[in-house]
């Protein structure tokens, strides 16, 4: 399995098994979307330790083609 396939999988989780999503739901939301609702259910620290240097990293690692 991938990693981005790995992330995927624990995102559906967190997605459906903490906040309650749909997998429909999940799938139509944004990352940021997510983050947000995770902020929300868990506090905002929860979230937080994801930052500009990780973002970075994820597209340079799987870069979209644009």
């Amino acid at each position: 399995m991938s990693d981005l396939a790995a992330m995927c999988e624990d995102a559906a989780r967190i997605a459906t098994g903490v906040l309650g999503w749909s997998p429909e739901q999940f799938w139509r939301s944004t990352p940021q979307d997510l983050r947000l609702a995770v902020e929300g259910r868990l506090g905002r620290s929860a979230a937080s330790d994801f930052g500009r240097e990780d973002l970075a990293a994820l597209m340079a690692r799987f870069p979209d083609g644009a």
